[in-house]
């Protein structure tokens, strides 16, 4: 059985975590400031705002070898609200393969909100996460976790369209934070 590892205890590790015991994987919740407790998970997921990557990757790189490592971030200037902090052609995820070589990256959750990954849906639609990876096993290991949980997978592309993800991720966030969409709805996608 998959066991899943979550950084991170705020509102999306949370929701995470509910859709991952919905689907009966067991799961386990760090906070970020306790770097005692050993990530034991084959998946690790990275619920965390992006500036708080680099020291956890610090911390933890060497538990990380080996498991498949799950980039929820969105590397949004929170000071300004309106660009990304990583270059046009790269993404955090990048930026984290980079930094992790030993494991699997995926991206995935960033283009979801806490609220719709609780309920499940994005109005009437069902949640649809989607996935981007270059490890064709590690995609499919996440989805069967998160189809198991009720929710949709879809499988985005290589770990390059990370960028498009985030650009997505990025395009939500600041249109609710200029509430022009709500905290609780967002994009759905209909297959």
């Amino acid at each position: 059985m998959t066991h899943i590892s979550i950084i991170g205890t705020g509102l999306m590790g949370q929701a995470i975590a509910g859709v991952v015991a919905k689907g009966g994987t067991t799961v386990e919740l760090f906070d970020t400031r306790d770097t005692t407790k050993q990530v034991s998970g084959d998946i690790v997921v990275l619920a965390v705002p992006y500036p708080a990557v680099a020291e956890i990757l610090t911390q933890r790189s060497d538990q990380f070898a080996g498991k498949v490592v799950v980039d929820i971030t969105n590397p949004l200037n929170f000071e300004t609200f309106d660009s990304l902090t990583v270059p046009a052609d790269s993404s955090a995820t990048a930026e984290i393969a980079a930094a992790l070589p030993q494991s699997r990256i995926l991206k995935a959750f960033n283009t979801t909100f806490a609220g719709t990954l609780a309920a499940g849906t994005v109005g009437t639609v069902p949640t649809t996460v989607l996935i981007a990876g270059d490890d064709a096993d590690a995609k499919s290991l996440l989805a069967g976790v998160v189809t198991a949980g009720g929710l949709r997978a879809i499988d985005a592309g290589s770990l390059a369209r990370a960028r498009e993800l985030e650009a997505v991720g990025f395009l939500q966030l600041t249109l609710a934070a200029s509430e022009k969409v709500s905290w609780t709805g967002g994009f759905a996608v209909i297959p």
